[in-house]
């Protein structure tokens, strides 16, 4: 018997009945819940991949109700982490699959056990050193996964699969901090509708690998929607490739020291710790409080910090966002003198 639920997917021949059937069986990694991750994680829950994993560092904001679809003015006012509203949203839609949220960064301490077990990963994240990382991951432990990036009318996407050409063979690089910072959805704006079909191509392409179809797009994809630009991009595997061939890995398993990432276009940076650390939120609200350097406020998943000469939001695993910060050495300094243990 054909279940209702997904009658009109196993009815298209390229899925059918086993097709479905691999998809219930599947894990899927969306790395990163913002625009890309909604449409992607809508998509895949709907289309009844069996377990589901959302990885997001951020808490719903305002600015994100233009193109985060999942999320609404409610999750926004409450500051709600991504990960648990796209659950609550997406476990409304389809109950008889697994979600689980992971309210956090992905990073070279914590890649290793926070993707294992996953079939597939979709990438919906804003920064190449997480790119780089999942595609070190994938190429280790040969897992497909699709990267996806947006910004302003453009877009790309591609398929990297094991075995094949990887992340670092179509770019040229195999270090983040090889690359400019370009653009940004701050800076440049983003259109909605591109994160959508950005992210639909995605998951159909993600889906095709799933349910064993041999269509699965061999090139990468350029897009300039406004202009109504659709180019076909060569992807070739690099013979001397530091990554795919000579499994040279700048971030797996790479997690001595305190890292700080610089936050797409926030004029912010993300301060790792070293080790994860869980702060004592109240010990350190009422420190803070007697030094006279700013407000404090404690809320249900952070620590708000406002001063003159920092501000920043602390959150329970550990690692901070330094707002209003313009180097990766000002954000380290501001967090050994204000949080302490660096």
């Amino acid at each position: 018997m054909i279940p209702e639920r997904y009658s009109r997917q196993i009815y298209y021949r390229h899925i059918g009945k086993e097709g479905q059937d691999r998809l219930s069986r599947s894990t899927v990694v969306v790395a990163g819940m913002g625009a890309l991750g909604c449409v992607a994680a809508n998509e895949l829950a709907r289309a009844g991949v069996g377990h589901l994993r959302f990885i997001d560092r951020d808490l719903v904001e305002c600015s994100n109700l233009q193109r985060q679809v999942l999320y609404d003015e409610e999750d926004a006012k409450q500051s709600e982490p991504k990960v648990y509203a796209a659950c609550r949203k997406l476990q409304a839609a389809n109950s008889e699959i697994r979600l689980e949220p992971v309210f956090g960064d992905l990073n070279a301490g914590n890649a290793e056990t926070i993707l294992s077990g996953a079939d597939l990963i979709v990438d919906a994240t804003d920064n190449m050193e997480t790119r780089y990382l999942i595609n070190e991951y994938c190429v280790e432990h040969r897992i497909p996964w699709v990267y996806g990036g947006t910004v302003g009318s453009e877009g790309m996407t591609a398929s990297f699969l094991p075995g094949g050409p990887c992340f670092c063979c179509f770019t040229g690089h195999g270090d983040a901090a090889g690359q400019t910072a370009g653009r940004t959805c701050s800076t440049a704006g983003v259109l909605n509708s591109l994160t959508a079909v950005v992210a639909s191509l995605q998951v159909t392409e993600a889906l095709k690998i799933l349910t064993g179809s041999d269509a699965v797009r061999r090139n990468a994809l350029f897009l300039e929607l406004w202009e109504n630009d659709f180019v076909p991009l060569p992807l070739e595997k690099n013979p001397d490739c530091p990554i795919c061939v000579h499994h040279r890995y700048q971030y797996l398993g790479n997690a001595s020291g305190t890292r700080a990432i610089s936050v797409c276009g926030r004029d912010a940076y993300q301060v790792v710790p070293a080790t994860e650390k869980k702060p004592d939120f109240e010990s350190l609200k009422e420190r803070l409080s007697k030094s006279g350097l700013g407000n404090v406020v404690v809320k249900s998943y952070y620590l708000e910090f406002s001063g003159p000469e920092a501000s920043f939001r602390l959150f329970p695993d550990g690692r901070a966002i330094i707002r209003n910060c313009e180097t990766e050495g000002r954000a380290k300094s501001i967090y050994s003198e204000y949080v302490g243990g660096l």
